[in-house]
């Protein structure tokens, strides 16, 4: 009964409450701000340790009407408050704000400025489309180490100096000139991640990306943008993953990148019609593009992507990607009889993923015959050892070549892979069969999902 009543004595204490106040404080930075804020009631010494939290987070949904929303923010930004503030996030939609947004200025400066002042480190701003700067202390502040905003314009910003900042995302910024954007780039001399999504500009035509830190970029425009027109140009010499998703740039032109980089492209040099002529446009932009990523390690095209290079390839002989050691390739059914051509470049490939649409089993079979069974490549033969065939397969005759294909032309092929389609109705027939094709290397596995 004794130890009972005094479990029971510990359990009734408020052990949380005679944690040191900076502990607390640090256990309430993983609570939403409006949570955190609700601790105020629990007594006295609680009242104000919501202010001392090291970081805030307010979104409009929140708060729809105005007045609360900047008397929120008004109590946690206090100037006379020296606390430290590690991280902010600030959601200004358009939902209840769309009047306060007009007079952003007047209540939100003080709140940066506050935020400067007391090192804050990490800043997530989201803004309606209505191009608002930022004050420019912002950008010569020494503590940032990620920065991400959303609808700022950056003109009229002359100085840069982010000497910590090791991750910016911008997404539907306004540049007005392309040097705004490089500036800002190349004074972030500490720089490791890019994101870059969508652009509403006026002038900017080539959008460089020079830095000597950077190791990840990513890339992401629509047909709805309205700022890329022309392209990029990437030198980054320590960048070990770029993925680029850009349907409207002209040219992209990569100077320099890690040996090792993979790269994940979907891109189409704005073409909306991929065919011979169109691709003759863009010749030499397209060669360069391709010179460029030769030397990666790892990489990844979409059917576009492939298509595009197919159509190149008519023109011009490929070069050599004689670095690639894993290669993912998405194309469609009708340029699957390019696949030797483009293999034929892959001299040290190791492992291939294929994937490709199924759209009409008319000509789905029809243009997997077009597929040039009998080309034995030098990639195949000198170096690939894992395949894997994302697609599931019905058991066509035409499946069943290709499949052949890859076996009977890879010499050290270890496992192929592949996978049955979910409407498959004989199953062990297919499985039977796929068991028993021919195979150039002894040791090769084939394993059937």
């Amino acid at each position: 009964m004794a130890c009972s009543k005094g479990l029971n004595q510990r359990l009734k204490e408020d052990r949380i409450s005679q944690l040191p106040e900076s502990l607390i404080c640090q256990i309430l930075s993983h609570l939403p701000s409006k949570e955190t804020v609700k601790t105020s009631v629990l007594s006295t010494r609680w009242r104000s340790l919501w202010l001392c939290v090291p970081s805030f987070d307010l979104a409009c949904w929140q708060l729809p009407k105005i007045n609360d929303f900047k008397s929120f923010g008004d109590k946690f930004f206090d100037s006379n408050r020296v606390s430290c503030i590690h991280e902010v996030k600030l959601f200004i939609g358009d939902t209840g704000l769309r009047k306060g947004v007009d007079d952003v200025p007047s209540y939100l400066m003080p709140w940066f400025d506050a935020a400067i002042n007391r090192k804050i480190q990490h800043l997530d701003a989201w803004f309606p489309p209505c191009s608002f700067k930022m004050p420019l202390r912002l950008y010569t502040c020494e503590t940032l180490v990620s920065l991400k905003l959303f609808h700022v314009t950056l003109d009229g910003v002359e100085f840069v100096s982010l000497p910590c900042l090791k991750t910016l995302h911008l997404k539907y910024m306004w540049y007005r000139k392309e040097a705004n954007f490089e500036r800002l780039v190349t004074c972030c001399p500490v720089l490791e991640e890019l994101k870059i999504s969508g652009c509403v500009n006026d002038n900017a035509k080539v959008f460089r990306v020079l830095s000597r830190s950077l190791k990840k970029l990513r890339i992401k425009t629509d047909k709805n943008d309205q700022g890329f027109g022309s392209g990029f140009v990437i030198d980054a010499p320590r960048l070990c993953f770029l993925r680029i998703n850009d349907k409207l740039s002209e040219s992209f032109i990569i100077t320099d990148v890690d040996p090792n980089a993979k790269v994940d492209i979907s891109l189409s040099f704005g073409l909306s019609v991929i065919d011979e002529a169109s691709v003759l446009s863009r010749r030499s932009t397209i060669r360069s593009f391709l010179h460029g990523i030769s030397k990666v390690r790892d990489m990844t095209l979409c059917r576009d992507t492939f298509k595009f290079i197919c159509q190149y390839s008519k023109i011009e002989l490929l070069p050599q990607f004689g670095y690639i050691s894993s290669l993912r390739v998405t194309f469609r059914v009708s340029d699957v009889k390019w696949l030797p051509t483009f293999l034929g470049r892959f001299s040290n490939l190791k492992s291939l993923i294929l994937v490709w649409n199924t759209n009409s089993k008319k000509m789905y079979s029809k243009e997997l015959h077009q597929f040039i069974y009998s080309a034995v490549q030098e990639c195949l033969l000198s170096s690939l050892e894992f395949v894997d065939i994302k697609t599931g397969i019905s058991g066509h005759a035409a499946e069943l070549q290709l499949v052949m294909f890859l076996l009977m032309n890879s010499t050290i092929l270890k496992k192929l892979t592949v996978r049955l389609n979910y409407y498959c109705t004989d199953e062990k027939h297919i499985i039977k069969t796929l068991l028993e094709l021919p195979r150039r290397s002894t040791k090769c596995k084939v394993v059937i999902y």
